[in-house]
């Protein structure tokens, strides 16, 4: 279940996020709204989301959230941005990255 979060998930949230994928909650994030998008099989399908809500293209981010590990991956096929210079998965600039993680934490870090 998709779940467009500005403040911090409930653990109903996250179990509900967590029934797309085994383990971990694909999400992206609107690193200009400090915003995040979670629950469905891919981070592109909390993009969707995101832009639905107003959020813009270039500000939208991909990760995954692991809980038992409290471990944020910044990989996802939505990262590779070539008008931004990041034209992998990964992504490259580390403000960026650390904004994404930043606001992982605060909204699915429910520990």
């Amino acid at each position: 279940m998709l779940h467009l979060l500005h403040e911090r998930a409930t653990a109903s949230q996250i179990k509900a996020m967590l029934e797309a994928n085994d383990g971990y909650i694909a999400v992206a994030v609107d690193v200009e709204r400090g915003s995040a998008a979670g629950g469905g099989e891919l981070p592109a399908d909390g993009a969707a989301v995101l832009l639905e809500a107003g959020s813009r293209q270039e500000q939208i981010w991909g990760a995954v959230w692991e809980p038992k590990t409290r471990t944020v991956r910044s990989r996802a096929l939505i990262n590779a941005h070539p008008q931004l210079k990041n034209g992998t998965r990964e992504i490259r600039d580390a403000d960026i990255r650390g904004l994404v993680e930043a606001i992982v934490r605060r909204l699915l870090d429910v520990s």
